[in-house]
C-alpha cells in the first residue's frame, strides 16, 4: 500500500471490501476504474484503456465513464451478471483537505436495479435467498426491490422440489450462506443463470417487524433475514417500501414443475426463448405495466381454491357482458401509470418531479374508477371499489405543488408551481423580473434626484451601480449613495435598496434552485406516508387489469367460461389450442373433443408425426391452466375437475450443458411426474421410450402406462409411436385407444388434425419424409425396404404378453433375442432386480445403465 499515492490506497482499501464488484470510484466528474476492474470493464464495455502514475514503479491500469451516463454503462455490466459498487465524493473536493473523503453508497447487482431502463416493465426482477435445513429442507425468500414485494416458501422435499419451485420466478440473482453447497450453487447457475451472492446474517432489525408479521417459524425468519439484510447491506438505505411478505403456500396452487412450465411455453417459447408465442403473450392484453406483472404471476401460480377462481370468472363474465363498461375501464387503465415502481423510487430516493405528476396523473383517475365500479352493479366490483384508499389530500397537495411539465432534473429548478411558497415567488419575480425591477429603480432615482443622465449599469467586476456624471454630483443626496468607482467623468454608486436587490438578484438562480430542492424533497418525505395506500391501490389497479384483459382476449377469441365438477371428469367440446390458433395463417384450427372420466381415465393416443397429437395434448393442459387462473377457455363448453398439478413430457432434445442425453432427460421428466402425481393430478406424456432401442421403449412405456393406471389413478394422455400398445385396451380397463386421422390421397398424406375413436392403422413415416422434400430417391428404397420388412418381419399383437413386462414378443424374436450373449446377459441382470423395493428413480437409472451398455456392446437396435 505504501507505495502508492494516498488517493490510490483509498481506492485499494475500498475495493478490498467489495471484491465481488465492479468499483465505480468517483474523480470529479468521472467514474474511475483502476487495477484488474479497469481491464476487464474496458473490454465487457469496449471502451478505451488507458493508465496514469500511481505511485508505483508501473503505470496503473485506468479507464473511466463520465458520471452523467454513467447509468448506460452499469447496465450493460448487469445484463452479464457483474455488480457494480458506486463510490462517490462525500465532501467538496475545494474544501478537502486531504484526500477526498469516499463511501460507497450503492451496490447495484443483478437482484437490485432499480432504473426503469435495466428492468423489463411487465416482468418483475426478483432476487432470492435461499437456506437449507438439513439435506431435504429449503427456505426461499424472494424480493422484487423495485415494487417491495416479498414472499416466502418453505420446501420439504429435496433440492429438486427447489428447482421446480424456483423455476418461472424469474429470479436474477440467489443469495446464499457462504457454507451453502458449491454443487448446489453450480446448479442454480447452469439452470437458471444467475448471480451468486453471499450473506451470513439473518437477524431482522425491530424497524422491520411489520413486514414479518406473518412469519411464525424460525426457518422463515431466518431465510427472510438472510435477504433482508444482504438489500440494506447493498442497497444502504431504508428500504420503507417493502410491503409485508407474503408465505406462498404449496398447497394453494396448481403445481406445475421446471419441465412442464418449459414444454407447455407458459412464459417463453422453447425455441426462441421469447413471449410471442406463449400463453402469456396470447392472455396480456393488459393495459398497465404492473396489470403485466400480474399476469405472469397467475400463469405461474394457477388457483386451487373453487371459490376464489369462480369469482375471477363471475368477473370476468360480467366484464364480457358490459361492452361499454369494459371500454371506459380500459379507457381509464389507459391513463395509470407504473405507481406500484413509482413507490419504490419514491422510498429510494430516486424519483423526480416528472414521476411524481404520474403519480398525480393516475390518483386523478381513481375517483372515476371507482364510481365505474359500481356502475358494473356487481357485488366483486363494488368491493374494489370499496377497498380503494382515499388520497384527495395526496392528490391535492401534488396538484398544488408541482408544474406540469416539470423539469427532469430535481436540483436545477423549474419543478415547484407559482403560489406554493412564498419566499419561492419572491425569488422566482426576482429571478424573472429582476431587469424590470432595475429599470424602474432607474426611472425612481432620476425623478427622486432631477438627473436625466442617471443610469443605472452592471459589469461583473463591480455588479450593479449607478452612474452619475461629475457635474451632477451635488444633486445626490450623501448619506444615501456609497461610492463604489471613480471614472475621469463620472462616479458610481450603490445605495442600500440597490445593493440589496443586486444580492437578490444575483443569487436569485442559486436560492430558487435549492429552494425547489429543498421543497420538493419536503414534498417526498411527505409522499412517501403515503406508500402503503399507493401499493393498495397499485394491487387493485393491477387486478382489474388482468381481469380486463382476460374478458378481451375471450371476446376477441369466442372462448367460453368453464364449469368445475367434483368427480373428476373431463368433458371438452370442440377445444382448441388457444396459441397455435392464433399463429395460424392459412388454415383454420381443427376443434377436438376430450372426454376424461373414471371408466375412461387414459387415452392412448396414435397417429403419424405432425398430425397433431402433442397440440392435442397441449391445448388440454392450457386449457386447464387458463380455467384455474380465471379465464375463460378456447372450446364451446368445458366441464373440468380442479387439479393439484400438471406434468408434462412433451418434446425430446439432448441436454448438452449437463452431458444428458435426449433419453435420460426424457427418463428424468417421466420420473418426476410418476413419483410426486396424485389421483388428482393431470399428466401428459408424449411418446416415451422413443430414445432407446424398439424393445425397450415399449417395455418402458408399458410399464409406465400400468404404472399411472393402476398405482396413480390421474387423468393421463399418453402418445405412442409403438401400435402394438394399443392392445392395452384390452387389459387396462380405465385406457382407452384414440388416434389422430390421417388419409392418403394420390401418394400424399393429408393431416386431418380430427382425433377419431380406436387405435390408428398406419404411421404414415415415410409419407412425412416426402413432406419434408427429402431425395425421392431415398422414398422410393424407403418404400421398397418397408415393404420388404413387413413381408419378412409381420408383428402379431396376439403374441403381446402383458404380464411380461420386458419380453413382448415370441417365436423367432424370442429367438433372436436369445441367440444375443448380451442379450442373454442383460436378462440375467434384470432377474436380479429387486423390482418390489426399488423405487421408480431407481428403476429408471438402472434401465438407463443397461441402455447404455446395450449400445456400448454394438447393439444399436
Amino acid at each position: 500500500m505504501q507505495q502508492y499515492t494516498p488517493m490510490i490506497q483509498q481506492y485499494l482499501r475500498i475495493k478490498a471490501q467489495y471484491e465481488d464488484a465492479f468499483l465505480f470510484f468517483r474523480l470529479g466528474d468521472f467514474y474511475e476504474l483502476f487495477f484488474e476492474d479497469a481491464i476487464k470493464a474496458a473490454k465487457e464495455l469496449e471502451i478505451t484503456l488507458t493508465k496514469r502514475e500511481g505511485g508505483a514503479d508501473e503505470p496503473i491500469p485506468m479507464c473511466g465513464v463520465p458520471h452523467h451516463s454513467a447509468e448506460v454503462y452499469i447496465s450493460q455490466l448487469i445484463e452479464k451478471g457483474y455488480k457494480v459498487a458506486i463510490c462517490e465524493q462525500m465532501e467538496n473536493p475545494q474544501q478537502a483537505k486531504g484526500v477526498v473523503k469516499r463511501e460507497v453508497v450503492q451496490v447495484i447487482t443483478p437482484g437490485t436495479v432499480m432504473s426503469q431502463t435495466m428492468m423489463d416493465e411487465k416482468q418483475n426482477n426478483f432476487i432470492a435467498a435461499i437456506t437449507s435445513f438439513g439435506k431435504t429442507k429449503y427456505g426461499i425468500a424472494i424480493s422484487d426491490l423495485s415494487t417491495g414485494e416479498n414472499y416466502i416458501t418453505l420446501v420439504n422435499d429435496g433440492f429438486e422440489e427447489l428447482i421446480h419451485t424456483l423455476s418461472g420466478m424469474n429470479v436474477k440473482e440467489v443469495i446464499v450462506a457462504p457454507n451453502f453447497s458449491n454443487n448446489a450453487q453450480q446448479e442454480l447457475k447452469k439452470i437458471f443463470h444467475v448471480a451468486i451472492s453471499y450473506e451470513e446474517h439473518t437477524s431482522i432489525r425491530e424497524e422491520f417487524q411489520n413486514i414479518t408479521q406473518k412469519l411464525h417459524t424460525e426457518h422463515e425468519l431466518i431465510t427472510f433475514g438472510r435477504l433482508l439484510n444482504y438489500l440494506l447491506r447493498t442497497q444502504k438505505r431504508t428500504l420503507a417500501h417493502l410491503q409485508p411478505v407474503e408465505i406462498l403456500k404449496q398447497t394453494d396452487y396448481m403445481k406445475i414443475d421446471l419441465y412442464s412450465k418449459r414444454n407447455l411455453e407458459l412464459v417463453d417459447t422453447i425455441r426462441k426463448q421469447g413471449r410471442k408465442g406463449s400463453l402469456v403473450w396470447l392472455l396480456d392484453k393488459t393495459v398497465t405495466a404492473m396489470g403485466g406483472r400480474l399476469l405472469t404471476k397467475w400463469i405461474e401460480r394457477p388457483l386451487i381454491d373453487r371459490v376464489q377462481i369462480e369469482k375471477r370468472h363471475e368477473m370476468v363474465q360480467c366484464l364480457t357482458e358490459q361492452f361499454m363498461l369494459r371500454e371506459q375501464l380500459k379507457g381509464l387503465l389507459k391513463g395509470v401509470y407504473d405507481i406500484e415502481r413509482l413507490a419504490g423510487k419514491i422510498s429510494y430516493g430516486n424519483v423526480n418531479a416528472k414521476d411524481l405528476v404520474q403519480l398525480k396523473k393516475t390518483l386523478e383517475i381513481l375517483p372515476d374508477f371507482v364510481q365505474l365500479c359500481y356502475e358494473f352493479q356487481h357485488p366483486s366490483f363494488s368491493q374494489f371499489a370499496e377497498r380503494m384508499p382515499t388520497t384527495s389530500q395526496l392528490l391535492d397537495k401534488l396538484s398544488r405543488a408541482l408544474l406540469d411539465d416539470p423539469a427532469t432534473s430535481i436540483t436545477e429548478g423549474g419543478i415547484i408551481r407559482d403560489g406554493y411558497n412564498a419566499q419561492l415567488d419572491e425569488y422566482r419575480e426576482i429571478s424573472v423580473n429582476g431587469r424590470e425591477w432595475i429599470k424602474n429603480l432607474e426611472q425612481r432615482e432620476k425623478e427622486k434626484t432631477g438627473i436625466k443622465s442617471l443610469k443605472i449599469g452592471f459589469n461583473r467586476v463591480f455588479g450593479y451601480y449607478i452612474e452619475v456624471t461629475k457635474a451632477n454630483l451635488h444633486l445626490l443626496e450623501a448619506e444615501r449613495y456609497e461610492r463604489k468607482q471613480t471614472l475621469a467623468n463620472a462616479e458610481r454608486f450603490i445605495t442600500p435598496e440597490l445593493k440589496e436587490m443586486e444580492m437578490k438578484i444575483l443569487h436569485a438562480e442559486d436560492l430558487l434552485a435549492d429552494l425547489e430542492y429543498e421543497l420538493f424533497l419536503q414534498l417526498r418525505e411527505e409522499v412517501q406516508e403515503h406508500i402503503p395506500h399507493l401499493q393498495t391501490i397499485a394491487k387493485l389497479l393491477s387486478e382489474i387489469d388482468v381481469l380486463q384483459s382476460f374478458a378481451t382476449v375471450s371476446v376477441e377469441h369466442h372462448y367460453v367460461k368453464p364449469m368445475f365438477n367434483e368427480v373428476g371428469d373431463i368433458s371438452i367440446r370442440n377445444g382448441r389450442h388457444p396459441v397455435v390458433e392464433q399463429v395460424l395463417t392459412d388454415t383454420q384450427f381443427v376443434e377436438n373433443d376430450i372426454v376424461l372420466n373414471d371408466e375412461k381415465q387414459m387415452l392412448l393416443i396414435t397417429g403419424p408425426n405432425m398430425s397433431g397429437k402433442s397440440t392435442y395434448m397441449r391445448q388440454l393442459a392450457l386449457i386447464a391452466i387458463m380455467s384455474q387462473i380465471g379465464c375463460f377457455v378456447p372450446a364451446s363448453e368445458a366441464s373440468l375437475p380442479i387439479f393439484d398439478q400438471v406434468f408434462t413430457r412433451i418434446g425430446a432434445a439432448d441436454d448438452l450443458v449437463s452431458g444428458q442425453s435426449t433419453f435420460m432427460v426424457e427418463m428424468l421428466e417421466t420420473q418426476y411426474a410418476v413419483t410426486n402425481a396424485t389421483k388428482d393430478s393431470l399428466i401428459l406424456l408424449d411418446e416415451i421410450g422413443r430414445g432407446t432401442s424398439t424393445y425397450d421403449g415399449m417395455a418402458l412405456a408399458h410399464a409406465i402406462i400400468e404404472y399411472i393406471h393402476d398405482e396413480i389413478g390421474a387423468k393421463t394422455l399418453f402418445s405412442t409411436h409403438y401400435h402394438e400398445l394399443t392392445v392395452l385396451e384390452e387389459q387396462l380397463p380405465r385406457l382407452h385407444n384414440v388416434h389422430v386421422k390421417a388419409v392418403e390421397e394420390n401418394g400424399q398424406v393429408v393431416f386431418l388434425h380430427k382425433v377419431h375413436e380406436g387405435a390408428a392403422d398406419e404411421s404414415y413415416g415415410i409419407h412425412v419424409a416426402q413432406l419434408a422434400n427429402l431425395p425421392e430417391k431415398l422414398i422410393s428404397r424407403a418404400k421398397s425396404i418397408l415393404q420388404q420388412l413387413e413381408e419378412e418381419n409381420t408383428i402379431d399383437k396376439s403374441n403381446f404378453v402383458v404380464n411380461e413386462q420386458l419380453s413382448f414378443f415370441k417365436d423367432e424374436q424370442e429367438e433372436e433375442k436369445k441367440s444375443r450373449t448380451i442379450e442373454k446377459t442383460i436378462v440375467r441382470e434384470i432377474a436380479s432386480l429387486n423390482l418390489v423395493n426399488m423405487t421408480p428413480l431407481e428403476a429408471i437409472n438402472v434401465l438407463y445403465k443397461l441402455h447404455e451398455k446395450v449400445t456400448r456392446d454394438g447393439d444399436k437396435r
